[in-house]
């Protein structure tokens, strides 16, 4: 997983409308970029609610919000839609995001190991330091927590 202090991967995905948001697009800016299993799961659902509810607070701040999942950009549009969600979310089929941010590894579940997305947050500033890690979130109060590390 990436340290506190490091740089930021080269990163970049298609959103359901089509857009590319990555690195490239986000430099010069502070932004938030977090790993979630999938979408409409429940405690994603709650992750992305919370991200949403406080959206408005990120954008006064001058902060850009990405959500990124192993979802395909269709099944993003969906969870938008239904959510509400004003931010992108990055279809990461390929586990390339995940895999650059140290976010896909093996985890383990009622006893059976696998690999998936191990839910974590990174904030990166505008020099494209990430200069706070989230390794293992809990959903509930998450987006609250990342808006008071950015002060």
């Amino acid at each position: 997983m990436i340290e506190e202090g490091g740089r930021v991967p080269r990163f970049g995905g298609m959103t359901s409308g089509g857009q590319r948001v990555g690195s490239d697009t986000l430099k010069g800016r502070r932004y938030v970029v977090y790993f979630y299993p999938r979408d409409f799961t429940p405690g994603c659902t709650t992750e992305a609610g919370e991200f949403t509810a406080e959206y408005k607070r990120f954008k006064k701040a001058g902060i850009e919000v990405v959500g990124v999942s192993p979802d395909d950009a269709d099944s993003h549009g969906r969870f938008c839609e239904k959510m509400g969600i004003p931010y992108p979310l990055l279809a990461d089929t390929d586990h390339r995001i995940a895999s650059a941010f140290g976010a896909w590894g093996r985890k383990k579940f009622m006893g059976k190991e696998y690999d998936g997305v191990i839910r974590s947050t990174f904030l990166v500033d505008e020099k494209g330091t990430v200069f706070r890690v989230f390794p293992k979130v809990k959903p509930a109060g998450h987006a609250k927590q990342v808006l008071e590390e950015f002060g």
